[in-house]
């Protein structure tokens, strides 16, 4: 681990981002460009002190978790992310044929999306980077470990993961995401872990297990989908996915039709996300 030329890398790329850059304000006069420390901590889901030792050369060795949680926050692209973590002492990530660094534009995207709920995702459901407002939505990934940020995964094994959607709609979503599922192993047979995730669904839950079993394949595009969320009521959001060129990486958003009550809603729940976000 070099640990000054990490800290010289880390405080250059959060020198030349704006605030505007990562979907934050401007607020008050700041004295240096660039980000924050504790926006860039807060950015990657960790403690302001342990991203300041990180800058000032004195802090421990990152886990590689963390290091993509940085690379992230940084807006950092596939060689500079790969640079980061050489810097770390630590091997990029090469070993899959899809890859968990969020592509700058899709980034990009979803800084400008302020005011509906949009995440990032894996075409095999990890969720990979959100906003402020789908982190009201659908609660802080980053807050839960690696394994449990799969949609899949949570919907299947976690009781509470469905509290968020109404009885009658969970039947229709288990499917759904059993056949999103299904189109992309076929794209990706060879996928390790890919095919690990679809054995210990099928061990874990026998109602993915019989949802398998049908054979149903549906790439997961727009749609209308409802949520029942505990301090704004029942939102009907409108749907979309936007794929990546390589279709390994969605950009999904979340809208409400203009004068309907969920946008009111919306609205409500964009001032509780600015609320947790500015924490």
């Amino acid at each position: 681990m070099d640990r000054n030329e990490l800290a010289d890398f880390l405080r250059r790329c959060r020198a030349r981002l704006a605030p505007a850059d990562v979907g934050l304000s401007q607020g008050a006069r700041r004295r240096t460009p660039g980000l924050r420390r504790e926006e860039v901590a807060q950015l990657a889901g960790m403690s302001t002190d342990h991203y300041t030792r990180l800058e000032q050369a004195r802090g421990s060795r990152p886990s590689r978790q963390m290091l993509a949680a940085v690379a992230r926050a940084l807006r950092l692209t596939g060689d500079e992310r790969d640079h980061l973590f050489h810097l770390a002492g630590e091997e990029p990530p090469r070993d899959r044929p899809d890859t968990e660094h969020v592509r700058p534009g899709l980034l990009l995207v979803l800084d400008r999306l302020t005011d509906v709920p949009a995440q990032v995702v894996s075409d095999r459901g990890d969720v990979l980077a959100q906003n402020a407002m789908d982190k009201a939505l659908h609660g802080d990934a980053f807050a839960r470990p690696e394994a449990e940020r799969n949609i899949a995964w949570r919907y299947f094994t976690d009781p509470s993961a469905r509290e968020l959607f109404p009885a009658e709609d969970h039947d229709r979503a288990a499917r759904a995401a059993v056949a999103d599922l299904r189109a992309t192993l076929a794209r990706r047979p060879d996928d390790a872990r890919l095919t690990a995730l679809v054995r210990r669904l099928r061990a874990r839950s026998d109602e993915f297990s019989a949802l398998w079993q049908t054979h149903e394949v549906a790439v997961r595009r727009a749609d209308v989908k409802r949520f029942a969320h505990p301090v704004v009521g029942l939102l009907e959001l409108d749907c979309e996915v936007l794929l990546s060129p390589e279709h390994d990486q969605r950009l999904i958003v979340y809208t409400a039709r203009p004068g309907s009550e969920s946008a009111e809603r919306l609205e409500l729940l964009r001032v509780v996300g600015f609320q947790q976000f500015a924490r």
